[in-house]
């Protein structure tokens, strides 16, 4: 599929999706947004795409917020509106896909960008990285998701502060508040990036798959974790993974996943 504003390139079993708007500090607007949920609906529907890395074109920015020159003239339904429609088309589609995706966050972070990396599965950031939600500074809250994501992530008081000063954390404070698992130089951080997701890639993606559900369940509301954590671990053993990764512990020999 060809796109505007998103470069995205598959390569051994690594799907890369690339925020290509540099002029704009990578920053999120309507069709982007299409485009991503266009860009990560593909590659989660590809079998040979097991790991997805979401990262923002150039030194500068991941993304640095939504384009604001989009909604500055919007009322309070069409307001509600673009909430609802980003959260559900991009921001918890990816927190909810099957496929492991890791925000490889190089740059600026802010508002919709901090967003959208906080969707992704976990976060590895440069050293170069500055992240923030400064969307009260402009007379609005985070809309995707960021007044319920931040706080899971990095405690309620933490959250509160970051949100209410409208300031940034670098990298490294990241780190400390567990928003992101790991630094490390801005040269290193996709091939890091892939480094981990090689490990992911040995792995069942059925069984991985099954964990992003019961993971995800802990964390919404009406739904029980442990519940859907036994239904999960149930249907585990219909799978063809399931009975390849037994026999392989069994006969000593590392697991060949056929991904069913």
């Amino acid at each position: 599929m060809s796109y505007t504003n998103i470069l995205s390139e598959t390569q051994n079993g690594i799907c890369t999706i690339t925020i290509n708007r540099p002029k704009k500090l990578n920053a999120l607007n309507i069709e982007t947004i299409d485009e991503l949920h266009n860009a990560f609906s593909e590659a989660d529907e590809d079998p040979l795409t097991k790991v997805i890395l979401i990262t923002g074109s150039g030194e500068k920015a991941f993304v640095a917020g939504a384009d604001i020159s989009e909604f500055a003239d919007f009322s309070v339904s069409e307001g509600s509106d673009l909430a609802a429609k980003g959260q559900a088309k991009l921001f918890d589609f990816v927190a909810n896909l099957s496929t492991p995706v890791i925000a490889a966050v190089n740059g600026f972070a802010l508002g919709g960008g901090l967003e959208l990396a906080m969707a992704a599965h976990f976060r590895v950031a440069s050293d170069t990285a500055k992240m923030g939600l400064p969307e009260v500074s402009l007379g609005v809250i985070p809309g995707y998701g960021g007044t319920q994501r931040l706080p899971q992530l990095v405690g309620k008081g933490r959250a509160m502060e970051m949100i209410m000063t409208a300031g940034m954390i670098d990298a490294n404070q990241a780190l400390q508040y567990g928003l992101v698992n790991h630094v490390t130089e801005a040269e290193e951080l996709l091939p890091f990036c892939e480094k981990i997701a090689g490990k992911i890639m040995r792995n069942s993606s059925v069984a991985i798959a099954a964990a992003i559900t019961a993971i995800n369940a802990g964390y919404q509301d009406g739904e029980d974790g442990f519940e859907v954590e036994i239904a999960q671990f149930g249907e585990c053993f219909d799978t063809e993974d399931f009975k390849e990764g037994t026999t392989a512990f069994l006969e000593k020999r590392k697991a060949d996943f056929p991904g069913r």
